[in-house]
């Protein structure tokens, strides 16, 4: 069998999915992506393309490895995103070749469902008690939010209190058998974070997210040692390298993007690595269905795995959702909170090819906002 073709496509609201074919007929389909970076990327996967056609699919770890260092200049986001989307599409040709889930090429599930959370309260987060009631009355366990928008590097006693009291109001409609993650989002400086963290371990959140910028990862450990709030970090790390150092912290979570950190491939290698320092995964995935059709077969296969991220009705879903561009919903109805696994090969989603070229037709030019605070500095969104 060899790859005849690879085909990219630009589809609303900032995704881009990728379709690699074969002589023998199989088809595979990937989620090379950086959102707000999309044509960047798809610029990428085509250059990578000359390496890959004519070559055997199922020659997965060796074209990861060229692909990822055989150029002199290698590493970032845009090369690793670009290799991710080829893996997830090289993995479910893998799987349909022989007609199996990818789970069950990576060893076997290790779980019967996994556990997904949905996202409330959006960019700058409001009505978030009466959105968790929504998601509780949905059958969800867990909901994640933004803790603030805009920040200052030290902010008002008042802007404190208000991020506790956004999770005091959710955490009162969960009770305690239900979990909210609080997203940073980078918007927190060291400081901040090392203000906020003790007021918020009453309210026991399952996870505060990006404490800090990757940049400063070297203060995690003095984060960690500081509040009992379990700390999660990663959808800005891109390989094993860049979470070598971060899963020394003291981490509780590691969150590689299964889009963003080299694919099935590499993600598997960092779940590996986490474990070793007894942290769990829980794989970021705010993108489309093929990326979390693949963060699913991680999460099936993978024994620290923690819970999974899904975009269903998630702010940024404006023009088109999740489900827009598969021709079978099952494997994202969700059962009180579950995925549950399924026995269809590769992947385990069938995209509505008819739709995504529709979708391409349009494309999109999304960005993410550029956020500035009160004095007209430039602040993190």
């Amino acid at each position: 069998m060899k790859i005849t073709g690879l085909e990219t496509f630009l589809v609303a609201p900032r995704w881009l999915f990728l379709r690699v074919e074969t002589d023998e007929g199989i088809t595979g389909w990937g989620e090379p992506v950086i959102e707000g970076r999309a044509e960047t990327v798809r610029a990428a996967v085509h250059e990578l393309s000359d390496y890959l056609l004519g070559q055997d699919p199922l020659r997965i770890e060796d074209h990861w490895q060229v692909l990822t260092k055989g150029g002199f200049y290698r590493g970032g986001p845009i090369l690793s995103s670009a290799v991710a989307g080829i893996d997830q599409a090289l993995w479910d040709i893998a799987g349909k070749t022989y007609g199996v889930p990818v789970h069950q090429l990576l060893g076997g599930p290790v779980r019967d469902r996994v556990r997904m959370y949905a996202w409330i309260g959006g960019d700058r987060p409001s009505d978030v008690a009466e959105q968790a009631r929504q998601q509780v009355e949905a059958g969800f366990t867990a909901v994640k939010m933004n803790g603030a928008a805009e920040l200052g590097p030290l902010d008002t006693p008042a802007r404190t209190k208000e991020v506790v009291d956004r999770v005091a109001a959710v955490r009162e409609v969960l009770g305690d058998e239900r979990d909210v993650a609080v997203d940073f989002h980078g918007r927190v400086s060291t400081a901040m974070s090392r203000r906020l963290l003790p007021l918020l371990e009453p309210l026991h959140p399952l996870f505060v997210e990006e404490p800090v910028l990757p940049e400063h990862s070297g203060h995690l450990r003095s984060l960690v040692e500081s509040t009992s709030v379990p700390l999660a970090v990663g959808e800005r790390l891109y390989s094993r390298w860049d979470f070598r150092d971060v899963l020394t912290s003291g981490i509780a979570v590691a969150q590689p993007d299964l889009s963003h950190a080299g694919g099935i491939s590499e993600v598997r290698r960092i779940a590996a690595m986490a474990e070793t320092y007894d942290i769990a995964l829980a794989p970021h995935c705010p993108l489309g269905p093929i990326a979390l059709a693949a963060s699913l077969q991680i999460a099936f296969a993978v024994p620290n795995f923690l819970i999974q991220e899904q975009s269903l009705g998630i702010h940024y879903n404006q023009q088109r959702d999740l489900l827009d561009y598969v021709m079978d919903p099952t494997p994202f109805q969700f059962e009180n909170g579950h995925a549950v696994a399924a026995s269809r090969p590769g992947l385990g989603v069938e995209i509505d090819e008819k739709a995504v070229r529709h979708a391409a037709e349009t494309g999109h030019r999304w960005r993410n906002p550029v956020w500035r605070r009160a004095d007209g500095s430039f602040t993190e969104w």
